[in-house]
């Protein structure tokens, strides 16, 4: 069984800001990746989406075969160099290179807005164990922290953080009722860092010349006000998002 590659200019835009994706991306909370796999026995896990390694890395453990699935070749690579123990393989949520029933669980972590959920869901049923899990997982900008929401509205609110503030995730057939835990948390961050962070964005990496400098002057703005020069760092407010379904 297979599915057609949805190509979407901005979830696919990736490669060409691998440094800065791996430079200014987080990582997960290992409290949010355990509540994902949690009451499973996870031997084969397939981290789809994966881009640099992110979520890989967290997955990586004794007993356990990971697998890291992403379109651009170009993630996959920087992911290699990083965890040469991890099998990859190019492929995306609705067109898995996997044999039935061949895997414990399955995550996407800042992907599951990339995909077509009906398409998607029945692919990664299609490669999951009966009882297998189903684990999505996002970190988001806490924006009740007034100087990150005005970033927000810098940068541009992302398709993940349409998805979490509206409806949530869809999940198809054949998988049960969905479970959410969220976690918040902080990260400790410098400008260099922020920059990075912000450059790793789809909306800035497709975006048209003009509107990269109207949100990296915003940002200049925003980042001299808040004194983070040279060496100074400030507390990145997060909250972790996760979701998970049985198959």
């Amino acid at each position: 069984m297979s599915h057609p590659h949805r190509a979407d200019p901005f979830g696919t835009s990736f490669g060409a800001a691998t440094t800065a994706y791996e430079a200014g991306r987080p990582s997960y909370p290992r409290a949010a990746v355990d509540w994902l796999l949690a009451g499973t026995q996870v031997r084969d896990i397939a981290d789809v989406g994966a881009g640099t390694g992110k979520l890989t890395a967290s997955l990586v453990g004794p007993g356990r075969s990971v697998t890291a699935i992403d379109p651009d070749q170009a993630m996959l690579t920087t992911l290699a160099s990083n965890l040469p123990e991890v099998s990859t393989a190019v492929g995306t949520a609705e067109n898995l290179p996997l044999a039935e029933a061949s895997q414990d669980a399955v995550v996407l972590g800042q992907a599951w807005h990339w995909v077509d959920p009906a398409a998607a869901s029945a692919e990664i049923a299609r490669v999951l164990r009966p009882g297998g899990v189903l684990g999505l997982i996002w970190n988001i900008r806490d924006e009740r922290t007034e100087w990150v929401a005005r970033m927000g509205r810098i940068i541009h609110l992302s398709a993940a953080e349409q998805l979490i503030s509206g409806a949530g995730p869809q999940i198809a057939d054949p998988f049960g009722e969905v479970e959410q835990h969220r976690i918040e948390w902080s990260r400790t961050l410098d400008r260099a860092t922020i920059e990075a962070m912000v450059a790793s964005r789809s909306y800035y990496i497709t975006a048209a010349a003009e509107d990269r400098r109207r949100i990296d002057e915003g940002l200049a703005a925003l980042l001299d006000e808040l004194g983070l020069t040279g060496d100074a760092t400030i507390d990145f407010p997060y909250v972790t998002v996760a979701y998970r379904a049985t198959r």
